[in-house]
């Protein structure tokens, strides 16, 4: 599967959960309380939901700035993989 493909699956993944976890209202995570595979997963799924996906560049700064606020939603799809 070809990058762009598997950012775009992610991102529609973060979207199926993100309205739960949001709805939970879960503080921002502290980047020391995150464990690597909800960093990566977190920024993956920020870079699909970047305003220009199809700049590689900008969607990695726009990774770069907000995965945080994705950590809720990554950790939701890692942990309903269990």
């Amino acid at each position: 599967m070809n990058t762009s493909r598997r950012i775009l699956l992610t991102g529609l993944a973060g979207l199926a959960v993100a309205p739960t976890a949001v709805a939970a209202a879960v503080p921002p995570a502290e980047p020391g309380d995150v464990t690597v595979a909800e960093e990566r997963f977190a920024r993956t799924i920020a870079a699909a939901h970047a305003p220009d996906v199809t700049c590689t560049r900008q969607a990695e700064r726009y990774a770069d700035a907000h995965w945080p606020e994705y950590v809720a939603a990554a950790r939701a799809v890692l942990d309903a993989r269990v």
